[in-house]
């Protein structure tokens, strides 16, 4: 169970807990450690190699085997990529040529050669038929020895593992970040916060656990060890259960119940009682849930307790037997009248509400004097309002001029987008700039005083992670929206997925698109070579794991924006698969190497959305030439099965100029409202470390920091969003 705990600290935070051991001498061992953890894009810092040389060999050689697994995995190394072309990306051949040799070589053999010919009689040949197709012909140690060695390049990926605290310290202070997130997690860092809350559960909690969700898994562990439950929605009570059922805690997927024991049983409904009894307008809620809770009420026989009557109340509100106005059709009704002043009037008892209504507030205003009041009373309730609310309000206006006449899109919780034309009127302009300039003020208000902040311009165009599940677990990834520059002579990307049962068969593809979006070319299993660039070959099936490349000379793409993407052409979703993840590397011109190597990759991101197509990232032509990529973390519904970039390229189209061309707010955006303040703002020059503590926002962690200094990374770049 350490290591367990050990591996999420490493990744959470790239922090190796204080290594412990009898003290010797283990600079050699720790050195040979350093250097194995260099093949695949690590180092120790100065002070973790300095710790372990202190300690035994045996000390250090434990610490390097608990530690390796890890990275590999962060990097996507734990797996063996081969590719279908055994010295990829060299001698690919045209799909015609490879086509045309794999029907010849089925023709010569009697096994197959009977079903071949009579498919060539009928006028077409299926490819999966054909015994050199879609399937590894030779083996991963065959391919290893095809391929040259790669060249070490000052371009390759460092990523820098530092000293931490003692275990427990560490655990403790990751549960309280994650606990205490004012963002929504993704689903992989609310499974990592599900395990802390198991050991932490009687530990000092945050002060404030705003996300539902993460308070639904803290009070699973909670009722487990019998602590008082985090309660004040019958809301909390129906997620703490779906929790329980093994189901879904957003509440987007229906869940089924399980039977509950006697004491959970217990547990829930004298929360229920509990959350009504001090407010019994809270049954209203019970609206915008009653399914799911007319089938929790089936589970838990509320009549077998009469000692709790209110959480009966709640049950018998969705079956419709009680009665509970919900505040909502109270709304509905009111701007149906087209009250809109008694629907702001009843809204500034729900702040949030009241934010996230604000554009149909405005646009059904009668005149100016309506809109007036209705800036007034957003004015007025900002401060109740959550930081990750008021922001995600703020970048909505900022692009509301930007959206009227075009396409909007839309993305849910799980990642899946699409695009719809834009009908709604404009808001006026004055009103506009008016909210703007409040809500920019609200968030300056709230941001701590940093002291020096010392910022590395590489962070500038990172979008702020309005919800974490806008950002896919992984190694550099960024959230949704974010600009990162892309520094490399060759971009390859990569994809990799074992099946769980049946046959799987991913495609990596790459969309090229002109200035105007409309299609150039497209790399694929049907277009193997195409400008500048070389597909590895198709592979069908993934028994024991399969990877796909593709690789770009980047001088040579003619396009100006480069969509790599995943479609499942048969078998298991994304979330179906025992593992499937997608990544790029950059190269050197000059730089050799196996089809993956970790040192190279510089984003490896899990797929584990919903559809059937998965779109990571766009990379586009900047100024001067110089590409960019621009991360998007969506997926397209897709169809059932035969998923093919010839097929979607319009729709991939539309998705991609609708993100492109929308501009998220950035880590650049708060570090101005901080410039505005009495904050000093000074930009890292790579070399220099204050002596001094500083607030230190930037890609990657420098050596040598203050140790009070505080650092917002990838890693927590949550925490920049204030309460």
């Amino acid at each position: 169970m350490a290591q367990i705990f050990e591996s999420l600290v490493i990744r959470h935070t790239h922090r190796l807990p204080a290594p412990e051991g009898s003290a010797g001498a283990g600079t050699v061992v720790a050195r040979q450690f350093d250097a194995v953890l260099a093949s695949v894009g690590f180092k120790l810092s100065a002070e973790l190699l300095e710790r372990l040389s202190g300690l035994s060999e045996a000390a250090v050689v434990h610490t390097a085997r608990r530690t390796l697994p890890v990275v590999r995995e962060m990097a996507g190394d734990h797996v063996r990529h081969n590719s279908y072309f055994i010295d990829f990306p060299a001698n690919v051949p045209a799909t015609e040529e490879f086509w045309t040799r794999c029907v010849t070589e089925a023709l010569g053999d009697k096994a197959s050669r009977g079903k071949v010919l009579a498919q060539l009689t009928r006028g077409a040949v299926d490819l999966l038929s054909l015994p050199a197709y879609g399937r590894y012909q030779h083996t991963y140690e065959e391919m290893l020895a095809a391929q040259d060695e790669l060249i070490a390049s000052a371009g390759d990926r460092i990523t820098v593992l530092h000293l931490g605290r003692d275990l427990d310290t560490e655990l403790g202070a990751l549960y309280l970040a994650l606990a205490g997130s004012t963002t929504p997690l993704n689903e992989d860092d609310l499974r990592d916060l599900r395990t802390l809350a198991q050991r932490c559960a009687l530990d000092p909690q945050p002060e404030r656990i705003p996300v539902r969700e993460n308070r639904a898994v803290i009070n699973e562990a909670r009722l487990g060890v019998g602590a008082d439950l985090l309660l004040d929605t019958v809301t909390d009570v129906l997620r703490l259960a779906c929790v329980l059922s093994g189901g879904d805690v957003t509440l987007q997927e229906p869940t089924r119940f399980r039977s509950v024991p006697r004491p959970l049983r217990r547990g829930l409904l004298a929360g229920l009682d509990a959350v009504i009894a001090a407010n019994p307008a809270k049954l209203a809620d019970v609206h915008t849930h009653r399914e799911p809770f007319k089938r929790l009420g089936e589970r838990l026989h509320p009549h077998e307790y009469p000692r709790w009557p209110h959480a009966a109340d709640v049950f018998a509100v969705a079956r419709g037997e009680k009665e509970a106005r919900s505040f909502d059709s109270r709304i509905e009704e009111l701007l149906t009248a087209s009250d809109v002043l008694g629907a702001v009037k009843l809204l500034e008892s729900a702040p949030g509400r009241l934010f996230r209504a604000l554009d149909l507030l405005l646009r059904g205003a009668a005149g100016q004097e309506e809109r007036d009041a209705v800036i007034a009373a957003a004015v007025r309730v900002a401060p109740d309002v959550s930081g990750r609310v008021v922001l995600s309000v703020r970048e909505h206006l900022h692009n509301r001029a930007r959206e009227s006449g075009r396409s909007r899109i839309f993305v849910n919780r799980r990642g899946r987008a699409w695009v719809t034309p834009d009908a709604r009127p404009p808001v006026p302009a004055g009103d506009r700039d008016r909210l703007i300039a409040a809500l920019d003020a609200e968030i300056r208000r709230r941001l701590p005083a940093p002291g020096r902040l010392l910022l590395d311009p590489a962070v500038l165009d990172v979008a702020l992670p309005l919800s974490g599940r806008a950002t896919a677990a992984g190694l550099g990834v960024l959230p949704r929206g974010s600009v990162s520059e892309v520094d490399g002579e060759r971009l390859r990307f990569f994809v990799y997925w074992k099946e769980t049962e049946r046959r799987t068969d991913y495609d990596l593809s790459a969309l090229l698109l002109r200035a105007d979006y409309s299609t150039d070319s497209w790399l694929s299993y049907t277009a193997l070579r195409g400008v500048g660039g070389r597909h590895s070959g198709d592979i069908t099936e993934a028994p024991d794991g399969a990877s796909e490349f593709i690789e770009l000379t980047l001088g040579r793409v003619r396009g100006s924006f480069i969509v790599p993407q995943v479609n499942i052409y048969a078998g298991e979703g994304f979330e179906e698969t025992e593992e499937s993840f997608f990544g790029f590397m950059l190269r050197d011109g000059e730089q050799k190497g196996r089809p993956f190597e970790p040192r190279s990759v510089r984003m490896k991101s899990e797929l584990r959305g919903a559809g059937r197509v998965a779109l990571p990232l766009v990379f586009r032509r900047g100024d001067h030439g110089r590409w960019q990529a621009k991360w998007l973390h969506l997926y397209l519904t897709g169809i059932t099965d035969a998923n093919r970039v010839e097929e979607n390229q319009a729709s991939v189209s539309m998705v991609v100029r609708a993100l492109v061309e929308r501009e998220q707010l950035t880590v650049r955006y708060l570090t101005g409202l901080m410039a505005d303040g009495t904050a000093p703002v000074e930009q890292w020059d790579g070399e220099t470390v204050p002596d001094e503590p500083v607030t230190y926002i930037g890609l990657v962690r420098p050596e040598g920091l203050h140790p009070d200094s505080r650092v917002i990374t990838p890693e927590n770049l949550r925490d920049l969003i204030p309460a």
